[in-house]
């Protein structure tokens, strides 16, 4: 670490459970974003601007004026222009030493497994279940953590899938694929600016946490947010078995061979308010220890993506 990045990242070497040695950690990360709008915006700036080396940004969308409510990564200078590389010049300007690849394209098939496996850890700032659910399998061939956010209206939430460890349920676990889900964007049915905001703040710092190897990441817990009365909140074993149930009454959800196998009872509910407690713990690019997992084990879901999935762009 040269001069000018011990001036850059101070604050945060200051910081004891960070350091110098978790800040090159992050100098070192490779992080992929898939999508540049509400959610990647402050993500992509925060993990820029906190020193994440090599960042790659995917998005095929451009900018449009409706995005600018909140889509604080573009300008309205941005209009017109591909989303990816708008976000790049943005980030470049705030950190010239960060690496950003901007990919105009949207990234699925060998294009996003290639770009996953090259990761240290995946983004999902995207709006659309299909996407959200490719990126998954893609971690979860791969083994990379997944850090994945949404939002719409007032509403927001936020988790971490850390498929380094065998036993971590996956995205598919909480919000099963299905025909019969209804896509809910903020095209029609609107969006606050700073649920956006919060939510892609979280991601970055979720993201940071498992590179840096600082304090206990969300992996197997799910956070809702409701802007309205400013109040987190996350489904209690009760609830998540009631939506079972339900679930269970009206179909079968077919399992896809490529989800982690896990068991979505190790989702846990998080207290509110959250403890401010640090533990230090390994680093994102660390092997997890690998445990056996029980053949009774099975990828199961747990909450009806209907009712609780939300997406945003």
């Amino acid at each position: 670490m040269n001069d000018e990045q011990l001036l850059r990242y101070a604050r945060h070497i200051l910081l004891d459970e960070l350091g110098i040695e978790g800040q090159e950690r992050l100098l070192a990360a490779r992080v992929l974003v898939v999508g540049a709008g509400g959610l990647g915006s402050p993500a992509a700036l925060y993990l820029a601007t906190a020193g994440v080396g090599d960042i790659t940004l995917a998005d095929d969308d451009v900018v449009e004026l409706s995005n600018l409510q909140r889509q604080i990564l573009h300008t309205t200078a941005s209009v017109g222009r591909p989303k990816a590389e708008s976000g790049r010049d943005m980030l470049a300007a705030f950190n010239p030493q960060t690496r950003v690849h901007a990919r105009v394209e949207r990234l699925q098939g060998q294009a996003l497994s290639d770009a996953v496996a090259q990761a240290d850890l995946v983004l999902d700032c995207t709006d659309n279940f299909a996407t959200r659910h490719a990126i998954n399998r893609a971690c979860v061939q791969h083994r990379k953590p997944l850090v994945s956010g949404a939002a719409i209206r007032f509403d927001g939430q936020v988790s971490v899938y850390d498929l380094r460890d065998p036993d971590a349920p996956c995205y598919h676990c909480l919000f099963p694929e299905a025909d019969d889900v209804e896509e809910a964007n903020c095209a029609t049915m609107g969006v606050f600016a700073p649920v956006v905001g919060i939510i892609g703040s979280m991601q970055a710092a979720e993201a940071l946490k498992l590179l840096s190897g600082v304090g206990e990441s969300l992996s197997g817990r799910l956070l809702w947010l409701d802007v309205r009365t400013m109040q987190w909140r996350s489904p209690a074993r009760s609830r998540l078995a009631r939506a079972t149930a339900s679930i269970s009454r009206d179909r079968s959800t077919p399992i896809p061979r490529s989800t982690c196998g896990a068991s979505t009872s190790r989702m846990r509910p998080v207290p509110v308010p959250m403890s401010t407690r640090s533990r230090t713990r390994r680093p994102a690019n660390s092997a997890a220890r690998a445990r056996s997992t029980s053949s009774s084990s099975t990828c199961r879901p747990r909450i009806s993506s209907q009712r609780w999935a939300l997406a945003v762009k």
